[in-house]
């Protein structure tokens, strides 16, 4: 079976670079993203995921 993740992208969030395929330590990057593009945004998207747990958790208290 082929290793599918060359086609995955990673941010590397030491560096600040996307990479094609896990690249670098897993502890420097976060992913798998399906594109470059949401690679890019991925310390966007971790905001957006941290904003909406911390709603989720003031919601339940």
């Amino acid at each position: 079976m082929a290793d599918d993740r060359a086609s995955q992208w990673w941010y590397n969030h030491r560096t600040g670079e996307v990479e094609e395929g896990p690249q670098s330590l897993g502890s420097d990057r976060d992913g798998p993203y399906a594109s470059r593009e949401e690679a890019a945004r991925a310390p966007e998207i971790a905001r957006e995921r941290a904003r909406a747990w911390a709603a989720e958790d003031a919601a339940e208290n």
